[in-house]
């Protein structure tokens, strides 16, 4: 090797160690902190009513368990009166079941000062979840692979404002199914160090999701830490399915988190008006909840939340209206009452690309989200179509208004600073405050500014291209991606990470559906 082509590669290693030094400095806020109220919509009597309601659904319709003969004999043991598939629950009985899941809980991230908090005034927002698509505006729509599941990782990792890196973040299908669970669970220890789901398709893959968990955290403090979770959705109307019920077993069996999520349309998974939609809703979630609880008291739960409409003509799912708010308000108070952290909506939209309607449904989703008292919502970036895609620029667009919404929730601080006594007195009236002593020390901080807004002069925007938003967020990610950097892993745990997926790889042929 001649000497300039030492210099160079120790020039290069010199650059990257320098840039995960700076890398390494930027702070990323494990939570938002809400400092903002709560809204409370519903009168103590209107949520009587709907406790009632819910009460009357679990006594007298209940909840089917299909082909689970174990989670029907744990409900029978508790009490609960059992007649094949079908479960029902008296009064009070599965509210009392879901006292010992707890109020508030950490999970624990690779990087400890990643680890972040559910519950209580913390906020976690997480990415799009469960695409089979994906968009950016040079490839258009597309199936999603496994770079592009890489990717989703890499972008999340590196904001900020996302504590989570969520789980399927797109169903990556150049890989087999019965395998892809394994390297969808290496791409989240390997690319980022945040809290991450695992799989929830088979019993198998919970259990090498978990697996992989212990390599990397140690089997000792897994069983007494939660360190990944598990998206648990209902059948809905009033249905567990054996595959959610499983997997929902095994991570409460070894100790690990739940978010037990109802997928509803009012209309078709519930009836059409809101209030039956929200007490069927919070019927679904406290029962699984409560089965949690029978395989393991104490293993931390998530009260999820997936409740909108339809257009009753087409049958589409509709996001940002006016009574999916409205029922959003509501099972945040009832959240509430029971105790749990709460996840809620997110950056929500049917459209097919980032253009006005993604951005203003994604606003009249995310909003009432937040004002609810959500404790997390993991489509806070990259959801389109319904959630069919998962879009680059919108998510990029999505992160960008969540650094927004940290700045919002934090509320105002009213001290001798903010008040600024000494600006006043430096400036006579009719002066403009731009040269203050207290505004140089204070320009930074004042305001929070957006990356990807473009403020400048239509002269100065013409000059740079006329790029609309659109635009600037695909040139956004792209350097993102080509600046990112690899957190650091110890050698012998990638290692095992990596004999463990070979093996478990070569015992079984690949599945392709």
């Amino acid at each position: 090797m001649s000497d300039h082509q030492r210099r160079r590669r120790e020039g290069g290693r010199s650059a990257k160690i320098a840039a995960r030094k700076k890398s390494e400095q930027i702070e990323h806020p494990r939570y938002l902190t809400r400092k903002i109220k709560c809204y409370d919509m519903l009168s103590e009597e209107e949520l009587s009513r709907i406790d009632n309601h819910v009460d009357w659904i679990l006594k007298e319709v209940g909840l089917e368990f299909w082909d689970d003969e174990e989670s029907l004999s744990l409900f029978k043991e508790s009490g609960a009166t059992v007649k094949g598939n079908l479960v029902k629950f008296d009064k009070g009985l599965v509210q009392d079941l879901c006292k010992t899941a707890p109020k508030e809980f950490e999970m624990h991230a690779r990087n400890p000062k990643r680890s972040t908090i559910f519950g209580g005034d913390k906020l976690v927002f997480g990415p799009a979840y469960g695409s089979p698509f994906v968009y950016d505006l040079k490839g258009g729509r597309r199936q999603g692979n496994m770079e592009d599941f890489r990717n989703l990782v890499k972008l999340t990792h590196m904001t900020p404002w996302l504590h989570h890196t969520s789980g399927t973040n797109c169903e990556p299908v150049d890989v087999p199914v019965n395998k892809r669970h394994l390297d969808m669970v290496y791409a989240h220890l390997k690319y980022s160090d945040k809290p991450f789901m695992g799989s929830v398709t088979a019993l198998e893959r919970v259990e090498d999701s978990i697996a992989m968990a212990q390599i990397v955290f140690g089997e000792e403090f897994v069983d007494s830490n939660c360190v990944i979770q598990g998206n648990i959705n209902v059948n809905s109307p009033l249905v567990y399915d054996k595959t959610m019920t499983e997997a929902l077993k095994g991570y409460a069996r070894a100790n690990q988190g739940t978010v037990i999520t109802p997928f509803i349309l009012g209309g078709a998974m519930s009836p059409v008006t809101m209030p039956a939609a929200i007490a069927q809703a919070h019927a679904e979630t406290m029962v699984g909840v409560a089965l949690t609880q029978l395989v393991r008291p104490g293993s931390s739960a998530v009260y999820g939340n997936f409740l909108t409409t339809m257009d009753l003509k087409s049958g589409a799912p509709t996001f940002g209206t006016a009574e999916s708010s409205l029922a959003t308000f509501a099972v945040g108070q009832m959240a509430r009452r029971l105790g749990l952290p709460f996840r809620a909506g997110g950056h929500y939209t049917a459209s097919k690309v980032s253009d006005a309607q993604a951005m203003q449904e994604s606003a009249d989703s995310m909003y009432p989200a937040i004002l609810a008292g959500a404790n997390f919502i993991h489509q806070a970036a990259g959801w389109l179509e319904g959630g069919l895609v998962v879009g680059y620029e919108k998510f990029i667009l999505d992160a960008d208004r969540l650094g927004m919404l940290h700045r919002m929730f934090e509320g105002l601080t009213i001290d001798d600073n903010s008040l600024a006594t000494s600006a006043y007195l430096e400036n006579s009236p009719g002066e403009n405050f731009l040269g203050t002593q207290h505004t140089a020390e204070n320009f930074e901080t004042a305001n929070y500014r957006a990356e990807l807004p473009d403020n400048n002069s239509f002269e100065q925007w013409t000059e740079d291209g006329s790029k609309d938003a659109e635009q600037r967020a695909y040139e956004r990610w792209n350097k993102m991606l080509e600046e990112y950097i690899e957190p650091p892993m110890d050698q012998a745990i990638d290692e095992e990470l990596l004999d463990f997926m070979r093996k478990k790889k070569e015992g079984m042929a690949d599945e392709w559906y």
